[in-house]
This record gives structure tokens, sequence and C-alpha cells, in this order.
């Protein structure tokens, strides 16, 4: 009878309330609208690795990211917070094992009683007397209706979540040390830039100075000239004061102090990388921000099935088994044994709603995951879209800015030849000039603007990220760590 019982019981409890989880289909497009020849037979062989900087060709570069990952505040605090729910998974599956306890207990105590010696105050006493107990006790929540095997699947999944908020955050911090590496090199080309520009505008001052002297120059042209130099040289300052931000940022994305933090100077990123290969498919096992949110979805699925348990009754099995003696004379004796045996069921009757608001709470939640996995998507293909948009728009726009700079050049060098000569106003010097530097700061802005799209696709694309990444529910089970 025993037997029977106990398998009825382990019958029941390979059952489990709620809706199983199933992974909602997402249509996706064949290829990207903006590159339709970039799709390639093998997409996994080109899909960017972790290290995915490394396109850049950038050794400064090389050496700052992998500190990212180690000394990142932000980054960190995520690792701690995947942790905290990594714990939180074993201590949902601790609930599906027994209790055991165990009380051992000693007394020695004395006291009055008749028939024993009297005192010389009249009084009757006894001697000392020993009393002590031994006991184990154990009691069960068997998880009959699967109600605490959904909470280890809700916890799993939130735990896996949290793994791919790390990876996300991870993957952001070190795309926002690309940019603003990026960013910084270009202020040190623009430096660059300003310092010749003003060497330029120093010559063209004393050419006009020159000109003045021999009478052959009004002395507008000068202060024009001596203007525009000044103009130069504050916008020189403002570019240092730039660089020296995107440093102070790139100092903290690495976890150091800014005032103890340098990077010397050094020419504008020339590479840009090709678009990594993949296929629009791959973008949803590709981003961590994605991975979540499909992981989100289980966790709120398994959360129904959690309320939907709250409907049937909870059975505790209990144990107990010990002894009671004195401990002196002999507590581990048969004639001394004690034991209980007990089970019990409770079951709410009325509760005014409460259950089925929960369950409907939950399903509420669950929907408003998919919708959220699904606009994650759509975000992501937006994305992506966009990157490979601007690298087409900027590639075309730099090769028509190259010759517009070289245009510019040639310009200056003729109106300096003509004012030189007599044969031109040097207004159309000041022109010449204005607009070569505006050509060339322009041509600088172009290639940031390709240099951080080219950021931008990879951080889209998930970087080295892929769902295999995560860890699995066997690994948060078995406290394994999680290694990206």
């Amino acid at each position: 009878m025993r037997r029977l019982c106990l398998l009825s019981l382990l019958a029941l409890s390979s059952c489990m309330v709620g809706p199983d989880y199933h992974k909602p289909v997402i249509a996706v497009p064949a290829a990207f609208k903006t590159a339709p020849g970039w799709v390639p037979a093998a997409p996994n062989d080109g899909a960017p690795k972790g290290d995915w900087w490394t396109a850049f060709n950038d050794p400064v570069l090389d050496q700052l990211m992998p500190q990212v990952a180690v000394n990142n505040a932000t980054v960190k605090a995520d690792y701690y917070a995947y942790m905290q729910a990594a714990d939180l998974v074993r201590e949902a599956q601790g609930q599906l094992y027994p209790t055991l306890t165990i009380t051992p207990s000693f007394t020695r105590a004395s006291g009055s009683s008749s028939g024993a010696s009297t005192s010389s105050s009249g009084l009757i006493s006894s001697g000392p007397s020993n009393s002590g107990t031994f006991e184990g006790q154990a009691s069960w929540v068997p998880d009959i209706w699967g109600k605490v095997r959904r909470q280890v699947q809700e916890s799993s999944a939130a735990a896996q979540v949290s793994a791919a908020d790390f990876a996300n955050a991870t993957l952001s911090a070190q795309a926002a040390l690309a940019q603003d590496y990026v960013s910084l090199r270009t202020q040190d080309a623009t430096i660059a830039l300003f310092q010749q520009t003003v060497a330029a505008y120093q010559r063209s001052l004393q050419i006009t100075e020159n000109q003045a002297a021999a009478g052959t120059a009004a002395p507008a042209d000068v202060i024009t000239a001596r203007t525009q130099l000044e103009g130069a040289q504050s916008s020189l300052i403002a570019a240092g004061a730039a660089r020296a931000q995107f440093e102070h940022a790139i100092a903290v994305l690495t976890g150091q102090m800014p005032e103890s933090f340098s990077i010397s100077a050094g020419a504008q990123i020339e590479t840009v990388p090709l678009a990594p290969e993949t296929v629009p498919s791959t973008v949803l096992e590709r981003r961590p921000d994605i991975a979540a949110a499909e992981r989100t979805m289980e966790e709120q699925n398994a959360a129904i099935g959690v309320a939907v348990g709250a409907y049937y009754p909870d059975i505790t099995l209990s144990a107990l088994g010990g002894y009671s003696a004195d401990p002196i004379t002999g507590l581990f004796s048969a004639s001394h044994a004690l034991w209980s045996l007990g089970a019990d069921a409770s079951q709410t009757l009325f509760e005014g709603g409460v259950r089925s608001a929960t369950v409907a709470a939950a399903k509420n939640a669950y929907d408003a995951s998919v919708e959220n996995y699904r606009g994650t998507v759509l975000s992501a293909f937006q994305s992506v879209e966009n990157d490979l948009s601007n690298l087409q728009i900027f590639a075309q726009q730099a090769q028509v800015q190259a010759a517009a700079v070289a245009d510019a050049q040639r310009a200056v060098q003729i109106a300096l030849n003509e004012y030189e000569a007599g044969t031109q106003a040097y207004t159309a010097v000041v022109i010449a000039q204005v607009t070569l530097v505006q050509d060339q700061q322009t041509a600088l802005t172009i290639q940031q603007e390709r240099l951080l799209a080219a950021i931008g696709l990879y951080q889209d694309l998930g970087g080295g990220f892929t769902a295999a990444s995560l860890p699995s529910k066997a690994q948060l089970q078995a406290g394994l760590p999680f290694m990206q």
C-alpha cells in the first residue's frame, strides 16, 4: 500500500501546471534591403568574432578594449547581477528537496521530592537528575503539480536574461569605447589640420604685410589676414578641449581615473572594415538584447504556471524520529526510541478572485513580453539597415569630398598667386582658404561617420555574441560559472 501511494505521488509529480513554452516565430526578410548582394553562402564563416574591433587595425584600440570587460564599473555591476540571478536559480531548485533538521538537547536539574533525605532545615531534597533528547525531523512538500519546477524554469530564464544583459552591457561599453576612440582620433586629425591652417595663415599674413609695406596692398588686407589667423588659432584651442573630453570618457570606460590616463596623439583611423558577412535570420541569434527579450518570454511563460499552481493544494509529508532518556545511563536505546509520521494538506477555498487575477496578470505580462520581443527584432533590423545604408552613402560621399578638397587646394594656390601678382583682391584668397578648411573638416567628419557606422554595424550584429553563449539551464542549476 505504501509503495502504491509513493508511486502515485511520483506519477503526479511528473505533471506541471501552466502552458509549456514555445518560442514565437518571427518572419524575417530573405535579404537586407540595402545590400542585396551581401548574403554569402556560408553565413557563419564571416561572423564577427569576439575581438571584432581588430578589424580597424589600430594597436592602441586593441590594447584599450580588453580593459572594458575587466575594469568597467557598469559591466562588472551587470556581472554581479547575473551572479545573483544564478544564485536564485539554486534557491528555487532547493525547494524540490526535503528539509532535514537535527535537534539534540540535554537537561540537568535538581529539586524537592518526598521519600528523600531530610535536611537540617526540614526540607526534603533529592539529587540531580539528567534528561536528554536527540531528534531528527524531515519535511517535504512534493512538487505534485509542478509549481516549484515552474519556479525553477522562471528563475533559470531570468538568469539567462541577466546573462544576456551582461553580454549586452559589455558590447555596449566596447562600442562606446570604440566610438570615443574614433572621435578622439578625429580630434587629433582636426588639431593637425588647424595647426597646418595656422601655419598657412601665418604665411598669408606675412605676404599681406610685405605687400602693404611695398604699397601694393591696403592696410585692411593685413587686418583681414590677422583676423583669419586668430580665428584659426581659436579653433585649434577648441579642438584640444574636445579631445580632452573624449580622452576622459575613454578613461572611465576602461575603469581608470581621468587625471592619470592619457593617450598620445595619433592619426585618424584610415581602415573602414568591410561589412561582416551574415544573413538576416542570424541577427536573431547574434544580438544579446534579442536573446534577453526571448528569454524574458520564457520567464513570463513559466510565471503563468507558478500562478496557476496556486489553485492546487499543498501537501506536506513529515517524519520525526529520535530518542528521549537519560543520556548518561543510555540515550540511544530501542526502548527510548520515539517516532512519528504525518501528512497534511492545505487548500484555499475562497480568496475573492485573487488567484484568477494573478493568473490573468501573468498572461498579460507574457503577451507584453511577446510584443517587446517583436519590437526588439524590428528595431534590430532597422538598425542594421541604417548602418548598411550609412556605410554605402558615406563611402560615396567620401569620394566626392576628396575631389572637393583637391580642387579647394588648387583654388587657394591660384588665389595666392594672383594676389601676389596684383591681379586679385585679398578677399579671393580668404574665400579660397576658408573653403579649403571647411572641405577638409568635412572630409574628416565623413571618415568619422564611416567608422562610427562600421562600429554600429558590429554592435547591431551582436559583436561576437551568439545565443549559444548563454549559460544553459543545466549549467545554472549545477552552479557552473558563466564565461562569455
